[in-house]
C-alpha cells in the first residue's frame, strides 16, 4: 500500500464519551473516521503501519447524513464511515494531544 493510500484512508480519530471509554478497556478499541471507500484489510493494513501496532480486528459502520434546515431552506451534512479497531495485546497508540 501506498503511504500516500494510508493518509486517506485515515482521516482522524472519532472523539467521543464513547471512545474514550472503548479506549480505557482492557482490549483497547480506537474509533478512526476513515474513506468511505475503505475496506476493513486496507484499514488494518494502514493503522499497523501508521501507529506500529498490531490489529486484531476492525469493524465498521456508515453513519448516515443527518437532515438540517435553516429556515425554508433543507439541506444535508455528508455521512462518514467509521472503524472500531482492536489492537493486539500489549499495544498501545498515543496521539499527539496539541
Amino acid at each position: 500500500m501506498l503511504n500516500e493510500r494510508i493518509y486517506e484512508i485515515i482521516r482522524g480519530p472519532h472523539v467521543s464519551e464513547k471512545a474514550s471509554l472503548l479506549a480505557e478497556r482492557a482490549n483497547k478499541q480506537l474509533i478512526l473516521e476513515v474513506a468511505s471507500d475503505a475496506t476493513k484489510p486496507e484499514i488494518k493494513e494502514a493503522v499497523e503501519k501508521m501507529f506500529n501496532v498490531v490489529v486484531d480486528h476492525v469493524r465498521t459502520c456508515h453513519v448516515p447524513f443527518k437532515k438540517k434546515r435553516v429556515g425554508n431552506i433543507q439541506g444535508k451534512r455528508k455521512g462518514w464511515k467509521k472503524a472500531y479497531v482492536t489492537l493486539g495485546a500489549g499495544q498501545d497508540v498515543q496521539f499527539a494531544s496539541a
